[in-house]
């Protein structure tokens, strides 16, 4: 799977997951002067409203994709040294030294073939009784926009998602040490625009790592083909909710 994303892009079609990582973080417990990791932060359109919890705080802003973090850097330039960023990937031990206080991640666990790697991985450098909040597409995540993608090309590329079940990812949850947990799957059908809105969102998120594999010119067309052959511009979201404690 590519690791790289048009960050850019994806910054200014990232509406549904910046909404839904808003209301994500309003379940963080917060003081406001932890240190947060926020583990996918993207370009870092919710790491900057978690900032604004955090006035005596600091985040690690984590992400495998060099180009969301360099857009990332560019939006939270005026937050200084409260802001520190890793590249890394999830699926391994995370290179950091201290532990954090409490872990955000919105639109990201889907991306993470290993879950028992990454429960593991954010277990480790949480501390005792700090707080997971989190949410990624889950069970049954835009089922019918792959239907209909692998109607227009056969070999359209199923499933290079981790969409989990919320008993699934309870159990892996606690065998990684983690207590109170709950976990919950939310239907989140989400409209857009018809016409180049939609599609533009399609290929930059959607469809991604499909396109990677086709020549670049048949990727439009095929971007199109998907869009035209949708009954309507709703993609069927279903979304994956975590809220966990670290066990002391």
């Amino acid at each position: 799977m590519p690791d790289e994303w048009n960050a850019a892009a994806y910054d200014r079609v990232a509406d549904p997951q910046a909404r839904w990582g808003a209301e994500v973080l309003e379940r963080l417990p917060l003081a406001g002067d932890e240190t947060v990791l926020d583990a996918g932060c993207g370009t870092g359109r919710v790491t900057e409203l978690m900032l604004a919890r955090l006035p005596r705080g600091r985040v690690v802003a984590l992400d495998q994709s060099a180009a969301m973090l360099e857009e990332a850097q560019h939006r939270l330039a005026r937050f200084g040294d409260r802001v520190a960023y890793l590249q890394a990937d999830l699926q391994r031990p995370l290179p950091i030294d201290e532990r954090v206080d409490a872990i955000l991640s919105t639109a990201t666990f889907h991306w993470v073939r290993d879950h028992d790697a990454l429960f593991a991985n954010l277990a480790a450098v949480l501390r005792p009784g700090g707080w997971l909040v989190a949410q990624c597409g889950g069970f049954g995540n835009i089922a019918r926009f792959i239907e209909v993608a692998t109607s227009v090309d056969p070999d359209f590329v199923r499933n290079p998602h981790n969409f989990q079940t919320a008993e699934a990812t309870t159990t892996r949850l606690e065998g990684s040490g983690f207590v109170d947990v709950r976990a919950w799957l939310s239907p989140e059908p989400t409209r857009f625009d018809p016409g180049d809105p939609f599609e533009t969102f399609l290929e930059t998120v959607c469809l991604r790592v499909h396109l990677d594999r086709l020549r670049p010119d048949q990727r439009r067309p095929f971007v199109r083909a998907v869009a035209e052959r949708m009954p309507e511009p709703v993609l069927d979201y279903v979304r994956l909710n975590i809220v966990a404690r670290r066990a002391g």
